[in-house]
């Protein structure tokens, strides 16, 4: 079963799939959008029939105490409107810290500034997504 993984932000949106299998994450994308989210999810609507991929996780932004503000309302509501763009399945998924640890990894491998904005909202997904592949082989 291929799965999606999707870092939403106001103006970049992360995109990450599945092998076949689920065993691991691969960036797929980096769409910037500016107009209707509507817009955006039809993008992704795009991609998941490309890849056959049959659910979609999102990543919830948590504040560090576990509640979620406006970040967190914002993902919840696009995540509803992928589902229904996509008649998929959109499951939640806590990405707290996964854009510091996807800039530390960028960091490490000492990735141009330049780069760095356009990429990490992807890798940024392929944490979430990773993330979420290894807790359900748990």
């Amino acid at each position: 079963m291929r799965i999606m993984g999707i870092d939403f932000g106001d103006s970049r949106i992360g995109v990450a799939v599945s092998d076949p299998l689920g065993w691991t994450a691969q960036g797929l994308d980096t769409i910037e959008w500016k107009g209707p989210p509507e817009q955006a999810a039809d993008e992704i609507r795009r991609l998941a029939e490309q890849y056959g991929v049959e659910k979609i996780v999102i990543g919830l932004p948590r504040n560090m105490n576990g509640t979620i503000g406006p970040s967190g309302e914002k993902a919840i509501e696009f995540g509803e409107l992928l589902a229904r763009v996509t008649g998929l399945e959109v499951e939640k998924w806590d990405e707290r810290l996964t854009t510091v640890a996807a800039n530390r990894l960028m960091h490490e491998v000492g990735m141009k500034t330049s780069k760095k904005k356009k990429s990490v909202d992807r890798i940024a997904a392929v944490f979430i997504l990773q993330g979420y592949l290894d807790s359900m082989r748990k």
